[in-house]
């Protein structure tokens, strides 16, 4: 645990959480209108309703919005936490590949975990979803790996 604490780029964590979460969340946003019909605030009641409670989900209000934001962006810090974890020092390809496996995992765990308490959630689950998860986990392994500097040289000088 040590080791972990110490090498760890931790300022790249919250970087790569918002850069996977606003990729995650733009795809949905655009693509669920084009694919499915469906509003494209629907995905932020449904993070909001976590929250807030199945209620959010029939009428648009400003607070389930927000709440779906926060709520959003700190699901996406703490599996890009995970992500960074697991994939730290293996390079840029295991990041992205890696990041994209555990974004799978991490449908898989959400969904089949969430819907056990939440069980408005089960609606929401499709292709787009799964896709996006994906993504969402190769983007924030890639970004935390290019800006992991643990593998750079002491000083710009390579050490034989």
């Amino acid at each position: 645990m040590d080791a972990i604490q110490r090498n760890v780029a931790w300022k790249a964590i919250p970087v790569a959480a918002i850069v996977a979460g606003t990729v995650f969340l733009a795809m949905m946003m655009i693509l669920n209108p084009i694919m499915y019909g469906i509003d494209s605030m629907f995905i932020l009641r449904y993070f909001g309703s976590i929250g807030m409670g199945s209620d959010v989900l029939v009428e648009s209000t400003t607070t389930a919005m927000v709440v779906g934001v926060l709520v959003h962006y700190l699901l996406s810090l703490v599996f890009t936490l995970v992500i960074s974890i697991v994939v730290h020092r293996w390079g840029m390809i295991v990041g992205i590949v890696g990041g994209g496996l555990l974004g799978l995992a991490i449908y898989a765990i959400n969904f089949y975990t969430m819907t056990f308490f939440f069980e408005w959630m089960f609606a929401i689950q499709s292709v787009l979803l799964v896709i996006t998860h994906i993504v969402f986990g190769a983007v924030a392994g890639g970004v935390y790996e290019a800006l992991d500097t643990y593998d750079e040289p002491i000083g710009g000088e390579v050490v034989a």
